[in-house]
């Protein structure tokens, strides 16, 4: 959670932040950090490598979890989440991975430890996830469901 405080703060994000403002914040974030902006001898070149970085896995990071990035894939991530059952799952620092057996990979954010300890101890952690996870917490998805030949 905190890592998503940081990242909206640094980006100025609001309530109405649709992503085209999103992409104009960050286009303008990027030129002013880019790495080639700076010499290779000049301090701020070292600086200027790793601001870029951040900045750029806070654009993507936003743009995973945006209302409309949610929208435009409300349909696949319904049947995912509805359909496919839980292939392997882990918990870390309130962020609780899913990996589907469609092969796509959300991370559900603010889970808390108490919540992981209910979903390991559920009869079926997907029944459970349906009910408790998938539509009651922001996530993104982090890994696209695989192409079935």
């Amino acid at each position: 959670m905190k890592r998503i405080t940081e990242f909206k703060k640094q980006f100025d994000v609001t309530p109405d932040t649709n992503l085209a403002s999103l992409k104009k914040t960050y286009r303008g974030l990027i030129k002013e950090w880019h790495p080639d902006k700076f010499r290779d001898n000049d301090d701020k070149a070292a600086e200027a490598e790793i601001n870029s970085k951040k900045i750029i896995e806070a654009y993507h990071f936003l743009v995973g979890i945006s209302p409309e990035t949610h929208a435009s894939n409300l349909e696949e991530y319904t049947n995912t989440v509805t359909a496919s059952g839980i292939e392997d799952f882990s918990h870390d620092k309130q962020v609780l991975e899913v990996t589907f057996k469609d092969g796509s990979a959300y991370e559900y954010f603010g889970v808390s430890p108490k919540v992981f300890q209910k979903m390991v101890n559920s009869a079926t952690q997907f029944r459970f996830g349906k009910r408790h996870i998938f539509n009651s917490y922001l996530y993104r998805n982090t890994k696209k469901r695989t192409e079935e030949a």
